[in-house]
């Protein structure tokens, strides 16, 4: 495992005695959430990722066949149909993929808002361009992504027909039920399967975040196989094991009084992958009035807004930050002698060396202001690092929610609010 956690910055906050009690308790509930005797285990399914077989070449195979026919594809999914693979697609390419690769079609995610203008700037952007679409739903009955495909089948069907735009509609879906599988089966479109035993936001290395990133020109052998590597190592137990030390330590935080984890990255590419984070932790742990609040930062431009409250404002928080160690690329700062600009002292310095100074700045000045935080370094923005880097936040994930004692796998809670918009928005037997 490539990446690494770094825990020293919550000395002063547990003693080494309470972290070494965390740390056997966090075991443990690795080795329940292993032999799959926990809470939710028959949703553990993506702890089994993808390897050499038909579903895998599958996805391949129209991956290849979106590239040579289309030039963009439109991906309509909420939640967990949707973040993972933007989430991905973003750090391992840019948050400007479209602009930067023109040797893969343009990605463009729709169907996470009931925004018309999100809706009409996606139309706008695709012009007169032959677009695929990915439609995302395990039921097809969700408001949100429903409706927007309702809008894109129409304008694909009125280019160029029905019958030949089912053959440009991939649905992931349910492997058997549901609205969206009937409606597959009706039209002729290509499926790929939701795995039953996988919820939402685990699902990025199923099907579900699989095709539009091999579209994308993503390496999803790399990222399986580094998946794969996490879940194989022998860990259970392994009190020095980083998906230990980070479920522990982020556990005695929370009972000591820390009631919100900030999320703090230094790339704008890891912006998605902090909204990812958000709905894994906030979904599996926020039950039963419990839970630490994930919340994220994208810095250095938020220490200019939201640093002032981390520093100095109510001290219920902790803070993870995310460091990457090498970039797809660096900069250097011109030496311009003749300028009054007071910058000679970064003359010849790298931008990654003067972000990784603003990094440890950081970390301990929130430190000394009463943030206890962690940072987990990664290696590069390669997509085995993000294989990891997932599985890593998954396995805390499942094992946090054990220690804080709920089911990190359900989340009654989403269903409250769709009840009240389907009654508001006129559905027969609401």
């Amino acid at each position: 495992m490539r990446l690494k956690l770094d825990i020293s910055n919550i000395q002063g906050f547990l003693s080494d005695g309470q972290l070494s009690e965390l740390r056997r308790e966090a075991g443990e509930a690795l080795k329940r959430l292993s032999s799959g005797s926990g809470a939710g285990a028959e949703f553990t399914g993506w702890m089994r990722p993808l390897d050499k077989g038909p579903e895998l070449e599958l996805i391949r195979q129209n991956a290849g066949k979106i590239q040579k026919e289309s030039d963009a594809l439109v991906v309509i999914g909420i939640g967990g149909s949707y973040l993972g693979a933007r989430a991905a697609l973003e750090f391992v390419k840019s948050p400007l993929y479209n602009a930067f690769d023109k040797d893969t079609p343009d990605i463009f995610f729709v169907g996470n808002s009931m925004s018309p203008d999100a809706i009409n700037e996606t139309i706008a952007l695709l012009g007169d361009r032959d677009f695929s679409i990915n439609v995302i739903s395990k039921s097809g009955t969700t408001t949100e992504p429903a409706v927007a495909f309702r809008v894109f089948r129409s304008m694909l069907e009125k280019r160029c027909g029905r019958e030949a735009s089912a053959k440009r509609i991939y649905a992931t879906t349910d492997r058997e039920k549901g609205v969206l599988r009937a409606m597959a089966r009706q039209e002729g479109y290509q499926c790929f399967a939701v795995p039953d035993d996988v919820g939402g936001r685990y699902s990025v290395l199923t099907p579900v975040g699989l095709l539009p990133l091999a579209v994308a020109g993503v390496d999803i052998d790399e990222m399986l196989a580094a998946a794969r590597g996490v879940f194989e190592r022998p860990c259970a137990g392994d009190t020095d094991d980083p998906v230990i030390g980070y479920a522990a330590a982020r556990s005695g935080l929370y009972r000591a009084g820390k009631r919100v984890e900030i999320l703090a990255a230094f790339e704008p590419s890891l912006r998605f992958v902090c909204e990812w984070w958000k709905q894994l932790f906030g979904e599996s742990e926020g039950k039963n009035h419990k839970g630490l609040f994930p919340a994220s930062v994208i810095n250095t431009a938020d220490l200019h807004s939201m640093g002032q409250y981390i520093q100095d404002g109510e001290r219920i928080l902790t803070e993870t930050f995310l460091k990457v160690e090498k970039g797809h690329g660096d900069i250097t700062v011109p030496d311009m002698p003749d300028y009054a600009d007071e910058l000679d002292y970064l003359s010849g310095r790298s931008f990654t060396w003067a972000n990784h100074q603003a990094l440890a700045a950081t970390q301990t000045a929130h430190a000394a202001g009463g943030v206890p935080n962690m940072r987990i370094d990664l290696p590069d923005r390669s997509a085995g690092s993000f294989g990891e880097l997932v599985t890593f936040f998954e396995l805390a994930c499942a094992v946090s929610g054990y220690m804080l004692g709920v089911n990190p796998f359900d989340q009654p809670g989403v269903e409250e609010y769709k009840k009240n918009m389907f009654s508001l928005l006129g559905r027969p037997g609401y």
